[in-house]
């Protein structure tokens, strides 16, 4: 992928991000949020997603843990905007990222994706802040590339921005529908919209708002 395709990509991103986090609080980048502290969190949701426990049964759910490590994308790219417009730099960063070897066993790919994870967290930690190349490491370990992330980012994107106008902030949401969580949701939508390009925004909202009202 170019350099160029992936800035657009990121751009977007970004523009989508200040949009959600403004309409959370307009002053955003003023309010010292722990953003850092949002992304070890959500590392060790991603492993109990991934499976991590070896007194008992457990098999990957491995899109829970692309949306999880989308989440991550969310704080990860609040943290750089609040110290400036994202660059070519970053972009180059992203579309350089190369998966793991697929032919390697199974239990070592696993394994290599879990140290990935806490390799992420304890970044985070050490610094209070978001560690780009230790994202690109998960990212390369699952593996995801640019492009699934953009989809998704945007998936979750507007399942955030349809939790704020549903009373996410105030307690209001429910996040359980018809027995399911939201994510479970944005998953099949994304999934029944594949192959949609033009209107995919809106139309996921809608998919959404079907779905929650029914």
């Amino acid at each position: 992928m170019s350099t160029e395709n992936a800035l657009a990509m990121l751009r977007t991103m970004a523009q989508m991000q200040d949009e959600h986090n403004a309409l959370v609080h307009p002053q955003w980048r003023d309010q010292g949020h722990q953003y850092y502290r949002a992304v070890w969190v959500e590392c060790a949701e991603m492993l109990d997603h991934f499976g991590w426990k070896w007194w008992k049964k457990q098999s990957p759910d491995l899109d829970q843990v692309k949306l999880e490590l989308v989440d991550i994308w969310h704080f990860g790219l609040s943290e750089m905007l609040r110290s400036g417009p994202v660059d070519e730099a970053i972009a180059a960063q992203l579309s350089a990222i190369e998966a793991a070897d697929v032919n390697a066993p199974e239990d070592v790919r696993a394994e290599n994706f879990r140290l990935s994870i806490e390799q992420l967290a304890a970044a985070c930690l050490a610094t209070r802040s978001f560690d780009l190349p230790a994202f690109k490491l998960a990212m390369a370990s699952l593996p995801m590339d640019l492009p699934e992330l953009y989809a998704m980012y945007i998936g979750k994107n507007i399942l955030n921005r349809f939790r704020q106008n549903n009373g996410y902030k105030s307690g209001e949401y429910r996040k359980l529908w018809q027995g399911r969580e939201d994510n479970e949701h944005l998953v099949e939508l994304l999934d029944e919209l594949s192959d949609v390009v033009e209107g995919l925004p809106d139309k996921l909202y809608a998919g959404l708002e079907a779905r929650y009202t029914a």
